[in-house]
């Protein structure tokens, strides 16, 4: 029996009445019996190799083979194991013809069989042919095992397989990906791309399966693809049936990342940042810039601020490199950036601002001179953080620059350092301005970002006070003048573009107008660099283009008269320190007449302009340079050559305009920080005589707790409890009792009969008014139109006037109560 053990098993005695006419084909059989006593699987496996390697696989042999192993799937298996040491024998003997067949068998089988229950020991029988083919030195064997790995991985699996690993398969197709061999390089390498990429669909889907993401899988895996990447062009391949490896290799980067979560997607990134900085590619950063690009692009939109967030890590990691790598570092995170910040809201839109900020502040506080390369590294950070800015609502954009506003030191701080990091922070803050569009100045200027820009408008150090005029000229230019505007003339300027101010402007310029002009007059008379008065006429100017109007002209005409006055008064500044302020004076002048079209206050300036031309042509633009100019040759004693307010105001009269406002309103006045009473808007004083009461509501609807019930006939005001422990704040929260409910109806029914039933005289004595502000303006009402009468009548009725005992009606006491 042992020499018949080689060639058939008994269970499958029965098979041998199928056929014994043919000969024992089988190179190993030892007893050479005939091939009944062999296996019917065998002998169909058998039949598909032909005489000569060269002719192939036997097609009818193979249909007869995939028919046999549909009706008997048990089969399977032992079919897949049977090919598997037939094709190991023929791998170890060199005929690698025939371990071609043997897998190409194999993948029919697969193909036509993979919808069986008994699939999975059939794969593992599969798989071992796989790594056969893979572990020898042929590179066609390779390349034919790959492509048979790929037809599986594209196979769904009913059940999955608990046990199966794919280690060898991924070191082993990303070994195939660093080929560097003559023969078949980049066949061996497309195969090296293929597998990994069927490793990847084949685990990714399944998390039963081994878990792909791991750092030992993706640290080959990952270095692989972006080693094919960069041995190539950057540009897309178009034609899909010439595919090289750097196009597959970026398909599969695209396709790994897009499918990784949000638990994966560090595991992907964390080995790229690695290839990058292992082969310093980040200088130059072209192919770091590409690779994040389709990272970004691929990922899922909610999980991109992950990239952002590690790249920023990254660059912490790196705060020791060479400025040259952190400008590389911090140029790639502003090109992908903008693609982050479409998902960024809220807390993780300000988190990137301050992780960017802080990165800003790190670069100013390692530094003591900067360099060049330093200040390429702080201006990448800058575009950073405004391409990410730019991509947000404008209501976002308003809550970056108040939150870069409220990092920027005191501008009391006068060290270098503190210096150097306003002029940083203060830049960022203009990239996010010009990427504002203002449509409103009360949203584009809140309180709470306007009071410290002012403050820093005041700074000692020049090159703050010009960025911080250039961050009002990018908000307050809605209409493109800033270059029209940024050179002091009193010429016309045809291209100039201006639409009437919206009532909400009117209003924010009645509210904090005052504050701003007074502020660009300090910030005139600290310096007098040219670069930094140009800076704040463009300002001023752009100011009285936006918000130009009949309500507004007469504070823009104090707000002139105050840069004059500074000129004349101020003891401290140069000559042509004075000249400049006087030729930004006359400057302003002439184009608010223009853009408010009164022609009698532009007759009147230009006749000044005239007149300066004459006598003193150092008063008019352009400014004048005090290293050009010799300060002794300048005659600053010409006081008919000033403004006159008087004047002004004639020009408004004369125009059918009210100029009160500017007759009895002083100049604007160097250091004023408190305006007086009369600056104050009108929104105020409405605001005020709107807390009068109306006497003429229903007064069965008065409720006894309201602030005035203390002006009540009979009627005092509640006094609390002296001290406010817990039970005293219990009792106060506690309901009232329905005695103190009734006590209180009681109450208002007695104020509501007093008011409907008593005496005039009666609720006049009663109410007697504390404050006697509408009195008084009665009084002088009154007592003016009496004097008119006076002088208008004779004075026998004067005398009658006087001597009559009754009192006039007018000298009757109405308290506020029953004024409306």
């Amino acid at each position: 029996m042992a020499l018949l053990r080689c060639c058939f098993e008994p269970p499958e005695l029965p098979e041998f009445f199928d056929s014994f006419v043919q000969k024992c084909t089988d190179p190993s059989c030892c007893c050479g019996c005939c091939s009944a006593l062999r296996p019917r699987y065998k002998r169909l496996v058998d039949n598909i190799f032909p005489v000569n390697p060269e002719d192939g696989l036997v097609k009818s042999n193979m249909e007869k083979l995939t028919f046999y192993s549909l009706s008997s799937p048990d089969k399977l298996d032992r079919i897949g194991e049977y090919l598997y040491q037939k094709a190991t024998k023929d791998i170890n003997r060199k005929r690698y013809k025939l371990a071609e067949i043997a897998m190409e068998a194999m993948d029919l089988l697969l193909q036509a069989c993979h919808a069986q229950t008994t699939l999975n020991l059939f794969v593992e029988s599969f798989l071992r042919m796989v790594q056969k083919l893979l572990e020898d030195n042929n590179p066609n064997l390779k390349i034919m095992a790959t492509n048979s790995f790929v037809k599986f991985a594209n196979i769904n699996e009913d059940t999955p397989s608990y046990h199966r690993r794919y280690d060898f398969f991924i070191s082993k197709f990303s070994s195939m990906c660093h080929s560097e061999g003559k023969d078949l390089r980049d066949s061996l390498r497309l195969a090296g791309i293929k597998g990994l990429q069927g490793v990847i669909r084949k685990t990714v889907s399944d998390d039963l399966v081994e878990n792909i993401w791991a750092a030992q899988h993706m640290e080959k895996i990952v270095p692989s693809l972006l080693f094919n990447m960069q041995s190539g062009d950057l540009t897309p391949v178009e034609d899909a049936t010439n595919v090289t490896p750097p196009a597959l290799a970026e398909e599969v980067l695209r396709e790994l990342v897009g499918r990784a979560s949000f638990g994966h997607i560090r595991s992907v990134l964390k080995p790229l940042l690695t290839h990058l900085d292992r082969h310093e590619l980040w200088v130059p950063n072209t192919f770091a810039i590409h690779t994040f690009r389709i990272v970004m692009i691929s990922i899922q939109p909610q999980y991109s601020y992950t990239v952002v967030e590690t790249l920023m890590q990254h660059l912490d990691n790196n705060f020791k490199s060479s400025p040259k790598t952190r400008t590389s570092l911090a140029v790639v995170l502003s090109k992908i950036i903008a693609i982050a910040a479409g998902e960024s809201v809220g807390p993780s839109a300000l988190d990137i601002i301050n992780n960017l900020l802080t990165h800003l502040r790190t670069s100013v506080s390692t530094t003591t001179e900067i360099t060049a390369e330093e200040s390429q590294y702080q201006e990448a950070l800058i575009n950073a953080l405004g391409e990410f800015a730019n991509h947000h609502p404008d209501y976002q954009k308003i809550e970056i620059m108040l939150f870069i506003m409220n990092t920027v030191p005191d501008p009391s701080k006068k060290s270098k350092g503190d210096q150097m990091l306003q002029n940083i922070l203060l830049k960022s803050l203009l990239k996010v301005g010009t990427q504002y569009s203002t449509v409103s100045f009360e949203k584009a200027f809140p309180a709470s970002f306007l009071q410290p820009l002012l403050k820093m408008a005041r700074a000692p150090h020049d090159p703050t006070r010009l960025i911080v005029m250039q961050i009002f000229q990018a908000l307050l230019d809605r209409h493109q003048n800033d270059q029209v505007l940024s050179s002091v003339s009193v010429k016309q300027y045809p291209a100039l573009s201006q639409e009437p101010p919206s009532r909400s402007d009117i209003i924010f310029t009645h509210k904090h107008g005052a504050h701003i002009m007074q502020a660009l007059i300090d910030s005139m008379a600290l310096s007098e660099r040219v670069d930094a008065l140009s800076a704040s006429y463009n300002t001023a100017a752009l100011l009285i283009v936006e918000m130009s109007s009949s309500e507004t002209v007469q504070e823009f005409l104090l707000f002139i008269l105050g840069i004059q006055e500074v000129a004349n008064t101020v003891e401290t500044l140069g000559a042509v320190h004075k000249c400049n302020l006087h030729a930004i004076s006359i400057a302003l002048l002439v184009l608010i007449s223009r853009v408010s079209g009164i022609n009698n206050l532009l007759d009147y300036a230009q006749k000044i302009v005239d007149a300066r031309r004459e006598e003193a042509t150092y008063f008019l633009p352009p400014l004048l340079e005090s290293k050009k100019v010799a300060s002794k040759s300048l005659n600053l004693s010409l006081p008919h050559l000033a403004i006159d307010k008087l004047a002004l105001g004639e020009c408004l009269q004369n125009a059918g305009m009210d100029a009160q406002r500017l007759n009895t309103g002083a100049p604007y006045t160097l250091n004023q920080t408190d305006h007086p009473g009369h600056r104050h808007s009108w929104v105020e004083s409405v605001s005020s005589h709107l807390t009068q009461r109306n006497s003429s509501a229903d007064l069965t609807v008065y409720n006894g707790d309201v602030d005035s019930v203390s002006s009540s006939p009979g009627v005092c005001k509640k006094i609390l409890a002296p001290e406010f422990n817990f039970d005293a704040m219990k009792r106060a929260l506690a309901e009232p009792t329905e005695a103190a409910k009734r006590e209180q109806r009681e109450r208002q029914m007695q104020i509501v009969r007093t008011f409907r039933e008593g005496e005039f005289d009666d609720l006049v004595r009663r109410t007697e008014p504390k404050h006697d502000l509408i009195q008084n303006r009665l009084n002088e009402l009154f007592n003016s139109l009496a004097v008119e009468r006076q002088i208008s009548q004779s004075d026998s009725k004067v005398a009658q006037l006087q001597g009559s005992s009754e009192k006039p009606i007018y000298e009757t006491n109405f308290p506020e109560l029953f004024y409306y």
